[in-house]
């Protein structure tokens, strides 16, 4: 039975690739066959184009890849897509795929663009949508176990972002997994020592992983040889 998680992000830059990244690594490493699914990616064009997420997590973890939509400019989904002047799919498009994909594989991990309620179609589809969307209809037809991983901020703010995301999914009738500090400073102060056992008393979820600042920046080997002790899922 394949596996799905859902990894989303309190925020932008809180480290979604790079846990998605660890994810996989670990799984992999564990003998399963592994894809990472990027619904939207934004940001590839232009002057200066942001280096895909999925290219990120291919070579952190030597995993298979696969991403639906590219789009220019550095956005929101449905901003950019606007701006740019083509269509994008709607979120169920992209759970159909998804599921189509699931046979071949034994884990299979989403990673979602920006927060949790950022526009991933011009229909104002969200990846709450899609987590909650995956979760049933994949539970309900396939009995797949969908699991949903916050990553958030190690600083002042998180408190507040991850209280707000883990909010938002109980909404939905979708329990989070666990969250995952997606930058852990080398020399953490007050705010973070605290953040790190307030994080789960106050939302109620554990914290299954801490990834060390820089991680993605690691040689492919070491990466995958820290995964493990990173993460806790």
């Amino acid at each position: 039975m394949t596996r799905v998680v859902v990894v989303t992000g309190t925020d932008t830059g809180v480290g979604k690739t790079i846990a998605t990244a660890a994810l996989a690594a670990r799984a992999a490493a564990a003998g399963e066959r592994v894809l990472v699914v990027k619904p939207v990616q934004t940001g590839i064009g232009g002057s200066d184009p942001d280096v895909p997420d999925i290219e990120v997590v291919r070579r952190l973890a030597g995993v298979d890849v696969v991403q639906h939509v590219a789009l220019d400019e550095p956005l929101a989904p449905d901003t950019a897509a606007r701006r740019q002047g083509v269509p994008i799919p709607p979120v169920r498009e992209h759970v159909a795929r998804i599921r189509d994909l699931l046979p071949s594989y034994d884990v299979v991990l989403v990673e979602g663009a920006g927060g949790l309620l950022v526009r991933l179609d011009a229909e104002g589809g969200t990846l709450l949508d899609l987590a909650r969307d995956l979760h049933f209809t994949l539970m309900g037809r396939d009995g797949s176990p969908v699991s949903v991983v916050v990553v958030c901020r190690a600083g002042l703010g998180t408190l507040n972002h991850t209280e707000l995301t883990v909010t938002a999914l109980r909404a939905v009738q979708v329990e989070p997994a666990g969250l995952i500090i997606g930058s852990w400073p080398e020399r953490p102060g007050v705010a973070e020592e605290c953040n790190r056992t307030d994080l789960t008393r106050l939302t109620g979820v554990p914290v299954a992983g801490v990834l060390p600042e820089g991680a993605g920046s690691l040689a492919a080997d070491d990466f995958r040889a820290g995964a493990a002790r990173w993460l806790g899922l």
